[in-house]
């Protein structure tokens, strides 16, 4: 996910326009700019989320197709097998009961003898209904596994596309706050960075003052030292949308690769790990725990202690550490659960 320190939502536009100008002609205030950057980054922000998202279910998805090209392959065999016993068994049956069993016994010299045959001809005959028995559960088995592989194929090709969409869109927002930056001279692009920073200190300045920090008072356990140790090894690398490292990292990435190198697995987007993860409140906070941001779930960073957090920001940042309430706070949830509220 795209994870812009301290910014606001603001309008976005497409890649391929430029921004319109004031009325009257004239530059646009820097501030009106930051805001339209801001924005579509936060767009692709989302759309990076939906990638991610789209991107762990294609692998899921191939995965299971393979399963269930195994599964049906091990059955076919089963069933030429079946078959294949079926027609010996037909066969044996065929020869021993080609003559009415009144006639055999008339004929017969030893009636004992063809008493325990006709016994064997009818264990045969029970054989073959198992036989035939299992041969149809067989083949309604194979039918299932076969509706099956191919539900899994129509979700994957879904699933591709949603891909495809997102990245697009990603890739557009991105190259049009790119243009928008690209148009400012380079004084005006320090000014642009320093209004980030101011935005994000006024943010944070605001969360301390509400003496949310009094409140706020846990420990990190074990595997949350481990996780933060990770997480924290990884500033100054850069932010790649997608990426999970171990070179580059989104936010969600750098989360996922944190709590995994702490023993525990989580999951990949910022918006699952909302939705699955257990939630306390803001004041039993503790370092390790994953502060979720903005009213989509789009972002999420990890606490540190003190009102500061690490996390991979957006493109063309890298991975910091920054206040914990420079951005709109969503909620808090836990990776190992403990003491969850």
């Amino acid at each position: 996910m795209l994870c812009a320190t301290g910014l606001l939502a603001g309008p976005a536009t497409a890649a391929q326009r430029a921004p319109a100008p004031p009325p009257g002609g004239g530059a646009r205030p820097l501030e009106e700019v930051r805001k339209e950057i801001e924005g579509l980054y936060r767009t692709a922000e989302r759309a990076t989320d939906e990638y991610n998202a789209a991107e762990e279910q294609v692998q899921l998805q191939q995965k299971k197709i393979v399963e269930l090209a195994r599964t049906i392959d091990g059955e076919q065999r089963r069933l030429a097998a079946l078959k294949r016993r079926a027609g010996a068994l037909a066969s044996a049956q065929y020869r021993a009961g080609g003559i009415p069993p009144g006639a055999q016994l008339a004929l017969s010299k030893d009636p004992e003898s063809f008493l325990a045959n006709a016994d064997l001809v009818r264990k045969g005959q029970q054989a073959v209904k198992g036989v035939i028995g299992q041969l149809t559960q067989l083949k309604t088995d194979l039918e299932g596994y076969a509706q099956d592989a191919s539900h899994r194929w129509e979700e994957l090709e879904a699933n591709r596309k949603k891909k495809d969409a997102a990245r697009k869109e990603i890739n557009d927002k991105i190259d049009a706050a790119k243009e928008l930056e690209s148009r400012l001279a380079a004084k005006e692009k320090d000014r642009l960075r320093k209004l980030e920073e101011d935005q994000a200190l006024l943010a944070q300045q605001k969360w301390l003052d509400s003496g949310v920090l009094k409140e706020i008072t846990g420990k990190a356990s074990e595997q949350g030292k481990k996780a933060i140790s990770y997480a924290t090894s990884q500033i100054g690398k850069d932010y790649v949308w997608g990426a999970t490292g171990p070179d580059t990292f989104d936010c969600s990435g750098l989360t996922l690769r944190a709590w995994q190198a702490a023993g525990r697995t989580i999951p990949r987007t910022s918006q699952e790990q909302w939705r699955q993860l257990p939630r306390v409140a803001l004041k039993d906070l503790r370092p390790g725990d994953l502060i979720i941001y903005f009213s989509d779930a789009s972002h999420v960073g990890m606490y540190l202690g003190d009102g500061a957090i690490v996390h991979a920001p957006r493109p063309g940042r890298q991975v910091t550490v920054t206040g914990a309430g420079t951005m709109p706070i969503l909620g808090v949830v836990r990776p190992d659960g403990e003491n969850s509220g």
